[in-house]
């Protein structure tokens, strides 16, 4: 049973609002609710103990893995230090991002080497996966009824080119590898935390890329974190495969849209996708180097 305070409150992150900052044990921790996704709870607690002094992860102090909808498991975490990083470089100078987008590139480098045999979701605490199923991505997008043009045919061709020339490999991935799930020192300009593991799979070593450039339009920041990948053997044209290994996660979002602005974000840009027929759908050329 755990002992916290009455006086839970509400943390940032996610959309499901679930996760609290409380006090437990007489130390600052993070509990978080698994009231939709019951078994999730074990498998997150298997993750973090799999990083831990691979990645900034949070130690775990204690879990419930069963329960019901009003009494659901929970993972129950210290409280890493550090501000959000979103928030950071709202104010960053240009060597405090470059600083932050090294650290970015050399934590997604850690995770693209840690290899799978073959990609799906984590499906228990022994981190056994369960295989995607063969579902194609032109049914996928027809399913979701986004009212797109007719180019998002060519956009989905760009997609399946760029990966079929990738580096031909599975491995962990995050999955919400953005700066809303990552801490950082202000002081030190350090990365202290990389939470909220909920999503995370076994998937292309270029999807967290992917999913970390999705919005942005930091050349500096991004500039950083291509220098620090380059050399871990992914091969070049690192945007554009990181674009597509993330067409499906961003798909997924965009058929949300009317839930919270993020969600009506990724409609937007899916949009501007298919009126242009590219996968860049009008974002800037983040890799000046091929």
């Amino acid at each position: 049973m755990v002992d916290f305070a009455a006086s839970a409150v509400p943390l940032a992150g996610g959309y499901g609002g679930q996760t609290f900052a409380v006090s437990a044990g007489g130390e600052d921790a993070v509990i978080k609710f698994y009231a939709n996704d019951p078994g999730r709870a074990a498998v997150d607690a298997a993750l973090l103990e799999l990083v831990r002094g691979l990645l900034p992860v949070p130690r775990v102090l204690d879990l419930k893995r069963d329960g019901s909808y009003e009494e659901p498991p929970y993972l129950l975490t210290e409280r890493l230090p550090g501000v959000n990083l979103q928030v950071f470089l709202e104010t960053a100078s240009d060597e405090q991002r470059r600083t932050v987008g090294t650290q970015l590139g050399e934590l997604l480098a850690r995770l693209s080497g840690m290899p799978f045999l073959r990609p799906g979701m984590f499906r228990d605490d022994e981190l056994g996966v369960e295989p995607f199923g063969t579902g194609d991505l032109v049914e996928y997008v027809a399913g979701l009824r986004l009212g797109l043009a007719d180019g998002f045919a060519d956009v989905i061709d760009e997609a399946e080119e760029l990966l079929a020339g990738g580096v031909d490999r599975f491995c962990l991935v995050h999955s919400d590898f953005n700066p809303k799930n990552l801490l950082v020192d202000p002081d030190t300009v350090r990365i202290t935390g990389l939470i909220d593991w909920e999503f995370s799979h076994v998937g292309s070593p270029y999807a967290d890329v992917g999913n970390l450039l999705r919005f942005s339009e930091d050349k500096v920041l991004a500039g950083a974190v291509l220098a620090a990948l380059r050399p871990m053997g992914l091969g070049d044209r690192l945007v554009d495969r990181g674009r597509a290994a993330d067409l499906w996660a961003l798909l997924d979002l965009a058929g949300r849209a009317a839930e919270h602005e993020i969600a009506a974000r990724a409609h937007r840009l899916v949009s501007r996708m298919a009126d242009t027929g590219t996968l860049a759908g009008g974002r800037p050329d983040l890799d000046v180097v091929h």
